[in-house]
């Protein structure tokens, strides 16, 4: 029997109901499958019943590798390593969709890895299909003027559609977390803004958000330097809070910035 490890974040998804919903979402025969931490396989059982054309599946754990290799041997393309460390547009040429009960303590680190490293409209994947921590899902699909919007919502709704699926209890799990979790949905969207570099929006938020209580007049003239031009060209009011301005305020916001350093 496979004792889950707390350094990573392992809770085992155990819940049938649950397996077969998230099986159900999206039409998977013959098409490129990548699961992200798949424990000891209960997800990936149901997955290979669909039939997908490959199947690969990133599992950092010796332990679970050795059991998933023996439990699926041919029917699954093991990669024994940490999800951080590999380079998903190497796995396979085609687009991938992608599962993942991702371990709670490196969750947005892997999202923000994957949205930062897509280049121009290049996504190397087709659909997320993505559990959270509640309280992290939270501040994914949240909305300006709500207290829970921040960086990673701008980030996460740049370039990707999201959608929520479904809340789940801790009891789907082995052991059971101490929180809710999330089911998320992300497909890629067809128009967002390019920037020279992505990691402009990371400062630009974080700048913002630094001190989310607090009028953006101070961050604002830190990152322009006093320049009132681009927020009477945006048409922003310098009184507001950061949560008060809109994902496309931020985009935009991000794209002033790199004119003024081209």
């Amino acid at each position: 029997m496979i004792k889950p490890k707390k350094s990573l974040g392992q809770n085992f998804l155990i819940d049938k109901n649950i397996i077969k919903k998230i099986t159900g979402l999206i039409d998977i025969k013959d098409k490129t499958i990548l699961e992200v931490g798949p424990g000891t396989g209960n997800l990936t059982s149901a997955l290979l019943k669909k039939r997908p054309k490959k199947f690969f599946v990133v599992e950092k754990d010796n332990k679970l590798a050795s059991l998933l290799k023996n439990d699926f041997q041919n029917n699954i393309i093991l990669i024994n390593n940490d999800v951080l460390k590999i380079n998903e547009c190497l796995i396979s040429k085609d687009k991938l969709i992608v599962f993942g009960n991702l371990p709670y303590n490196i969750s947005t680190e892997i999202l923000c890895k994957w949205i930062l490293g897509i280049q121009d409209n290049n996504f190397w994947f087709s659909d997320l299909i993505l559990m959270f921590q509640k309280e992290v899902a939270d501040r994914i699909i949240s909305k300006f003027n709500t207290s829970k919007y921040g960086r990673l919502s701008i980030l996460a709704n740049w370039k990707l559609n999201i959608k929520k699926i479904i809340d789940i209890k801790p009891g789907s799990f082995s052991p059971k977390p101490k929180v809710d979790s999330t089911l998320l949905l992300f497909s890629p969207k067809k128009n967002f803004l390019q920037f020279n570099n992505p990691k402009n929006l990371e400062k630009i938020t974080r700048v913002f958000f630094n001190q989310r209580r607090k009028m953006i007049k101070k961050p604002y003239n830190q990152i322009f330097s006093g320049n009132l031009a681009i927020s009477e060209k945006l048409k922003i009011n310098l009184n507001l809070r950061p949560q008060n301005l809109n994902f496309e305020t931020y985009y935009k916001l991000t794209k002033e910035y790199e004119k003024l350093r081209s």
